[in-house]
C-alpha cells in the first residue's frame, strides 16, 4: 500500500474479474503471478508457498498455490472452489474469482462470474480452443460480461511463436461471433516466467499490445451499468427513533438502475402510487442525484406505503410488471429440477414463491445447440423453463440490466440456493 494514500486506495475504481480455462491452462498460477509482480503479497504468505513449493519437489516458486487454499486442491492441483483475491496497483482496485475449470464445477464458475466486470479466459497456447474454452466463453456471454480478455498463457512452451498466437487468435474471434461479447482482446503471456502479465515481455517483441495487468488498468467500466432505465428496489425502511429526525421516513436501497435526482416524480411497484423525491441523503450527507450502483437512502413528498421488496421507478420507463416469465437457469442442486415443482425465487429485495410450468429445453455449452428431447435438468446443466410467481416481479431482460433481469432460486426445505435464472 506504500504506492498509494489510504484515501486514495478508497476513492479508486474497483474492477471485479474472473478467470476461466481449463484444467492446467495455469489460472491461479496466473493469479499468483499478478499478485507477486503487483507486490500484493506479504512476506509470511510468500516464505509459506516457498516452503510448500519445496515439499512437492518444485523446481519454481509455485505461485498457484497463492490461491489454492484448500488442502484438496494443493493435492490435486486443481482449483475446486472458488477463491476470492484482493489487491490495487496505483490506477485500480481488483476483486479476482479464481473459478474452477472442470465441467462438474460450472456452477462456481457462475457464481464467481455472476458479479464480474471482465473475464479472463485462458487458453494453453500447445492445446489451442478447446470444448472447455467454448464452454467458459458461452457462459461469460450468457451472464452478459461485458469484456473478455483471451489470455494465451504457457507462450513459453511454443517457443514464443507468432504464428501459434495468431492462428488461436483467428480460431476463438470466429467462435466468439455466435456470442453476444462486445469487447475481447488478446494477449500472449507465460504465467510461469511472468511474460506480458505485469512486465512487458522481451521474448515477444511483435507483440504492440499492453501487458495484461494494463489491459485490466484499461477497461471502461462506467458504461456497464444501466443508466438509461431508472429502477431502485427498496431494501430497508429507515424509521429513526430519536427526537433530531423524528418525522424522517427514507428507502434504503442499492440503484439497479438509470439516475435518480431530487424533484424527480417516481411511481411506486406494485402500487402504481406516484410521489416526488425530497431528497438523497448518502450517510450524513444529502446528495443531488444517485446513479447505479450507488447505495442510498431516497425520501419522497408524498408518505406512502411503502416497504421492502417495492420498487421506485420512473412513470414513462416502467419494467414489466409479470408473473409469467421465461428464465435461462443453470442449475446448481444434486437434485434435479422438478416441472410442477414449488421453489422461492428471490429477485432484487423481493422474495415470492413460483411453480416451474415447463422447460423448454436444455444448451449444450459446447456446441451452442439446443437439446429438445433430454428436459431432464440437472447439476450444472443451463437450460431455458418458464415459471410463474405468486406475486408480480419487476423484470427487465437481464441483457438490457443485469441486475433487475437476474433471479435466484431457492429449495423450500432446505433455503439452500439451488438454481440462477437470466430473465429473457
Amino acid at each position: 500500500m506504500s504506492e498509494f494514500s489510504t484515501k486514495g486506495y478508497l476513492d479508486m475504481e474497483l474492477l471485479r474479474f474472473t478467470t476461466a480455462g481449463s484444467v492446467d491452462d495455469g489460472k491461479s498460477t496466473l493469479i499468483g503471478r499478478l499478485l507477486y509482480d503487483s507486490k500484493s503479497i506479504f512476506e509470511d504468505q510468500l516464505e509459506a508457498v516457498k516452503r510448500a513449493s519445496i515439499r512437492r519437489g518444485n523446481e519454481h516458486v509455485d505461485l498457484a498455490l497463492l490461491t489454492d487454499g484448500l488442502r484438496a486442491e494443493r493435492e490435486q492441483g486443481i482449483t475446486i472452489d472458488v477463491a476470492y483475491r484482493y489487491f490495487a496497483t496505483p490506477k485500480r482496485k481488483f476483486i479476482i474469482a479464481d473459478t474452477p475449470g472442470h465441467i462438474q464445477y460450472t456452477r462456481n464458475m457462475v457464481t464467481g462470474a455472476s458479479t464480474a466486470n471482465a473475464a479472463i479466459i485462458l487458453i494453453d497456447a500447445r492445446n489451442g480452443v478447446t470444448e472447455q474454452t467454448c464452454r467458459h466463453s458461452y457462459i461469460a456471454s450468457l451472464l452478459r460480461i461485458p469484456h473478455v480478455i483471451a489470455c494465451i498463457n504457457k507462450m513459453d512452451l511454443v517457443g514464443y511463436s507468432e504464428e501459434t498466437f495468431r492462428s488461436i487468435e483467428k480460431t476463438y474471434s470466429e467462435f466468439a461471433q455466435k456470442l453476444d461479447i462486445p469487447d475481447i482482446r488478446f494477449v500472449p503471456i507465460s504465467a510461469l516466467h511472468g511474460d506480458n502479465v505485469v512486465d512487458a515481455s522481451t521474448n515477444m517483441p511483435w507483440y504492440a499490445g499492453g501487458t495484461l495487468r494494463q489491459v485490466l488498468e484499461g477497461i471502461e467500466i462506467g458504461n456497464d451499468h444501466n443508466l438509461v432505465d431508472p429502477r431502485f428496489p427498496v431494501q430497508y425502511v429507515i424509521r429513526p427513533i430519536s427526537d433530531e429526525f423524528h418525522d424522517y421516513r427514507g428507502y434504503a436501497g442499492r440503484v439497479a438502475g438509470g439516475v435518480f435526482r431530487k424533484g424527480d416524480k417516481v411511481t411506486v411497484l406494485p402500487s402504481m402510487l406516484g410521489s416526488t423525491i425530497k431528497s438523497i441523503d448518502l450517510y450524513k450527507d444529502t446528495i443531488e442525484s444517485a446513479y447505479a450502483p450507488m447505495s442510498v437512502t431516497i425520501t419522497l413528498n408524498d408518505d406512502i406505503d411503502i416497504s421492502r421488496g417495492d420498487m421506485l421507478v420512473k412513470e414513462e420507463n416502467m419494467p414489466q410488471l409479470t408473473q409469467d416469465i421465461d428464465l435461462m437457469v443453470c442449475w446448481m442442486n444434486e437434485k434435479p429440477l422438478q416441472v410442477n415443482g414449488k421453489y422461492t425465487v428471490k429477485h432484487t429485495t423481493r422474495d415470492v414463491r413460483c411453480i416451474v410450468k415447463e422447460v423448454k429445453y436444455k444448451v449444450n455449452v459446447n456446441n451452442l445447440e439446443q437439446i429438445g428431447g433430454d428436459l431432464n435438468v440437472g447439476l450444472n446443466d443451463i437450460a431455458c423453463i418458464s415459471i410463474r410467481t405468486t406475486k408480480p416481479l419487476f423484470v427487465d431482460p437481464y441483457k438490457k440490466n443485469r441486475r433487475t433481469g437476474a433471479l435466484i432460486i431457492i429449495d423450500e426445505a432446505t433455503n439452500n440456493t439451488i438454481g440462477v435464472g437470466m430473465v429473457l
